[in-house]
């Protein structure tokens, strides 16, 4: 059986290719990491439980939670948009901007506390059962592609993919383009710099953390229909731990690639290595793989190069 599984490279391509669509929704969830760190030199550990919060407050908006009202769909998701954005600018100004003196590793404790009180907040206001949520897109394989080329891919998995990309895009291309891009590279490099040339950095974080709620809520509204909205969810931070390892954590680019490489490599491991050490190394596979970027380049693919002089 492992023989036909070797000499098939048609089921090899297909193998590869479902995990890259996987890596692009990992992408899309290291991004939100990325950003903070590159912004403010903070690892949030609450982006996780922010998934989960945008999840639970989508799927919770329309099945009528909020004053027993059902809201569409989209309607639902422009609401939790909303509150999103106002969740994370308000954790900027009153959990971290208070500390942001502090040394980092009080800024990620303060982090680690925020992802236990938005966990309960969620519990308190939703619920703590499992929900489902239908985004309207379909399961099933998509005949077109499977007769055309002989790969069988789910049409979720595709327009899943296609969403992430498209985000992932927009926000690289904006965060490369615009003012305030340049303005987040300028404070990343160097906030006293920035701020003596007339950079708001407050403003600059607060916008930082707005984005990081709106990319919450679009892989809360990808992983939830994928898994179901539950508090597992939170986990999604572990899962992106090894993406920002293998492409940095100050790199925007190497999030994106290194969630290509985690998708397709673990995916090719599982199917493939896995019968030789009993299957199920999907969910080890990419910490080894983080773990043998960190020995052989500790700031990741794409990182960059620090240089401390003392």
């Amino acid at each position: 059986m492992l023989e036909m599984i070797y000499l098939d490279p048609l089921f090899a391509i297909e193998v590869v290719v479902s995990g890259l669509l996987s890596g692009i929704m990992y992408s899309l969830v290291a991004l939100g990491f990325a950003l903070i760190f590159k912004a403010s030199g903070i690892f949030n550990f609450a982006q996780g439980a922010f998934v989960l919060f945008a999840a639970l407050t989508l799927v919770s908006l329309i099945e009528g939670a909020l004053f027993g009202v059902k809201l569409p769909l989209l309607l639902a998701a422009a609401v939790t948009l909303v509150i999103m954005v106002v969740y994370g600018m308000a954790v900027e100004r009153l959990v971290l901007r208070p500390l942001i003196n502090q040394s980092l590793i009080i800024l990620f404790m303060a982090t680690i506390g925020l992802n236990f009180f938005t966990e309960g907040f969620a519990q308190m206001l939703w619920g703590a059962q499992v929900k489902r949520l239908d985004l309207g897109i379909p399961e099933k394989p998509w005949e077109g592609l499977r007769l055309a080329t002989g790969i069988t891919l789910s049409v979720f998995e595709l327009v899943a993919a296609a969403i992430a990309g498209v985000l992932v895009l927009g926000l690289t291309l904006f965060f490369s383009k615009t003012t305030t891009g340049r303005a987040l590279r300028a404070v990343s490099d160097d906030n006293q710099a920035a701020m003596s040339v007339g950079i708001p950095l407050q403003h600059i974080w607060a916008v930082v953390w707005a984005v990081a709620g709106i990319i919450a809520l679009v892989a809360g509204m990808l992983w939830g229909a994928k898994l179901g909205v539950q508090f597992s969810l939170s986990l999604l931070a572990l899962k992106a731990l090894p993406v920002l390892i293998i492409g940095g954590f100050d790199s925007i680019v190497g999030v994106i690639v290194a969630g290509l490489i985690v998708g397709a490599s673990e995916k090719f491991a599982e199917v493939f290595v896995g019968p030789y050490f009993g299957g199920a190394i999907e969910n080890w596979f990419p910490y080894v793989l983080a773990t043998v970027v960190l020995l052989i380049k500790p700031q990741g693919l794409f990182g960059e190069k620090i240089i401390e002089r003392v």
